[in-house]
């Protein structure tokens, strides 16, 4: 297997745990977060998040085909991706964090609409968008409970 591909596929072990890997990738996910936020605040994230989808793009596409599963457990890189667009609009602060998380994974385990669809598209892209999307409703969580002064 093309060793890239696999290493940011799994993000770099991520997605070889046993149990919950996706939990792992979006925990995986968190020390990127951190070091965006510090070097450029919301917009360096939001820049980590688009190279995180693109690279994703490249990467589950060719762990999907060299595996020959659809959307292989291994690949948590669209986790990385979907949990860093959820956290565009957090701030570091942990509650605010905790809430960009749970609600990233509950959105991305259930699959609700307009979720769901997303995972339908072919390839690489079918990995990804449906994980882009949780964290497009997630993100939208963390602002709303943010403006409305829940979250800090």
């Amino acid at each position: 297997m093309n060793l890239v591909a696999r290493t940011l596929g799994t993000w770099f072990g991520c997605g070889l745990v046993p149990r919950a890997p996706g939990t792992a990738g979006s925990l995986g996910a968190l020390p990127v977060y951190f070091l965006a936020w510090r070097v450029g605040g919301a917009w360096a994230v939001a820049g980590a998040a688009v190279v995180a989808t693109v690279v994703g793009l490249w990467a589950s596409e060719i762990v999907a085909r060299e595996t020959k599963l659809k959307d292989p457990q291994i690949v948590v890189i669209d986790e990385v991706a979907g949990m860093l667009i959820s956290l565009i609009p957090a701030t570091p602060h942990l509650a605010t964090v905790a809430v960009a998380f749970v609600a990233f994974r509950v959105l991305d385990s259930t699959k609700p609409w307009p979720i769901a669809p997303l995972e339908r598209l072919p390839g690489g892209l079918g990995i990804m968008m449906d994980d882009v999307g949780a964290g497009l409703v997630s993100a939208g969580i963390v602002a709303v409970l943010r403006l409305g002064g829940v979250l800090p």
